[in-house]
């Protein structure tokens, strides 16, 4: 027997439906002379993971990625099964049963703690429940935000910080032309907040933001984007690093500052400031968020060559009503699965996982994508992230480093149907997704999402009775 041939299709499981795995699959659907079944599971009804749950309403060209994505569960070899829980409908054991490999792509669900005072005073959120609190995530839905006050600290200063303070200035019919939750769109539509301040811990040379978002900021006429002229001026090592290394990214957006700074004040009502070279030491505040409590940095280069904020003894207190950290997503451990909690990754060489106490590949597993590498990259990183994984999977069934048995497929789907009853098809979430842009066609929207489970799988329970 030859798992993989014609008779024989070799069988993968994918945990988890975002970028990383659709891009998995594709390599797998495609690869030459393989006969692949591909089945992705993810807790979810929705597919598209941060695609649909973590990009900014209002830029949906980045999410026309789902066309792709589309296409590849169009293949008759993959299945999709929604609202099904790594852990819980299914575990680590079961996949090794029905499965030849599994690849985990579960990506970085939980944000990177500051590790300050009261950093958990309210007031005080992680950037990513924000974003999925905006975006109709269900795992976000219920979170309430306090936009009465007017000033907001962002600690970071990344495109993700970036996009938090920008969907706190648009105004609402700017807001109400996207994709965001009708929740959200409700509570923003009313918000007090005036001016957003982003903190980066490194100088302007270092800003992890990308020109296209910074150009976005300052070609908006509503907006007043503050950088003070003293940020501009570089420190010596970042001098010599701009002048003896070529970095066309980093020139813009140091173009671009510099600009901004010598523009000034406008007189609008409503501001971001981008403060560099400053930390958060202590959130302050007694019963909720009234400032943080910053200190000023120098910078040093360590001993790879990089360039690391240290604190001087300068401290200020930057009023705020809200902070928001935005430092970085993180992953986290699954069930069964190797996890390093330094790194927040599934330790593995080349995507293969590695087995934390023999330090050797784990037969049949493999992982792609933010679980793989750390939250790092753009949508498009995952690619071939996910098409190394792939290879180093297909080498392995070419050496024989992989099992031959597994239990049939109409095993698993008896297995699967006692364990998890409402299962979501792709063509059950193409049901839903035609009922959300038809509901936002209602409204002039582009759509209506989903943002309750239950309500989900109320419509589609609806559907088939009738």
């Amino acid at each position: 027997m030859s798992v993989g041939d014609a008779k024989h299709p070799l069988r993968v499981a994918i945990i988890g439906s975002g970028p990383s795995g659709f891009y998995a699959a594709e390599h797998l659907l495609s690869h030459d002379g393989l006969n692949v079944q591909v089945e992705m599971f993810d807790r979810l009804p929705t597919p598209f993971g941060l695609v649909r749950a973590g990009v900014a309403p209002d830029h949906p060209k980045i999410k026309s990625v789902t066309r792709v994505f589309d296409k590849v569960a169009a293949n008759p070899n993959f299945c999709f099964r929604g609202n099904v829980e790594f852990g819980r409908n299914i575990e680590h054991e079961d996949l090794l049963e029905y499965f030849h490999a599994v690849i985990y792509c579960v990506g970085a669900r939980s944000d990177r703690r500051l590790g300050i005072a009261r950093e958990y005073l309210p007031g005080s959120h992680g950037a990513s429940d924000f974003v999925g609190w905006y975006n109709a995530s269900p795992d976000q839905r219920n979170l309430t935000f306090d936009f009465s006050g007017e000033r907001v600290v962002v600690v970071g200063n990344g495109n993700v910080a970036m996009d938090v303070a920008r969907v706190l200035m648009l105004p609402p019919e700017e807001l109400a032309a996207t994709d965001i939750g009708g929740h959200a769109l409700r509570a923003l539509s009313a918000n007090k907040v005036r001016e957003v301040t982003i903190l980066g811990r490194r100088g302007p040379a270092q800003a992890a933001f990308t020109y296209r978002e910074l150009r976005e900021l300052a070609e908006r006429n509503d907006i007043d984007v503050i950088v003070d002229p003293a940020d501009m001026q570089l420190d010596p090592h970042s001098l010599h690093d701009t002048s003896h290394s070529a970095d066309r990214g980093r020139d813009q957006v140091l173009d671009l500052l510099r600009e901004l700074s010598e523009r000034g004040d406008r007189g609008h009502d409503r501001r971001i400031v981008f403060r560099f070279l400053v930390s958060p030491v202590e959130i302050v505040g007694t019963n909720r968020v009234e400032g943080v409590d910053v200190v000023h940095n120098d910078l040093y280069r360590g001993n790879n060559g990089e360039l690391r904020a240290r604190a001087t003894d300068r401290h200020e207190i930057v009023p705020a009503d809200i902070v928001f950290r935005a430092i970085g997503y993180q992953g986290v451990a699954l069930p069964g699965v190797p996890f390093d909690p330094i790194t927040a990754t599934i330790p593995n060489d080349r995507g293969r996982v590695i087995d934390s106490l023999t330090g050797q590949p784990r037969e049949g597993e493999y992982v792609a994508g933010w679980i793989k590498r750390g939250p790092n990259g753009i949508i498009g990183t995952n690619k071939p992230d996910a098409q190394e994984t792939v290879e180093m999977l297909v080498e392995d069934l070419r050496a024989g480093r992989m099992r031959k048995e597994v239990l049939s497929p109409e095993v698993f789907n008896r297995f699967l149907s006692q364990r998890q009853g409402e299962v979501v098809s792709f063509d059950d979430w193409k049901f839903l997704d035609s009922l959300e842009v038809a509901k936002g066609e209602e409204l002039g929207r582009p759509r209506l999402k989903f943002a309750r489970v239950e309500n989900m799988l109320r419509v589609l329970r609806h559907r088939d009775k009738s």
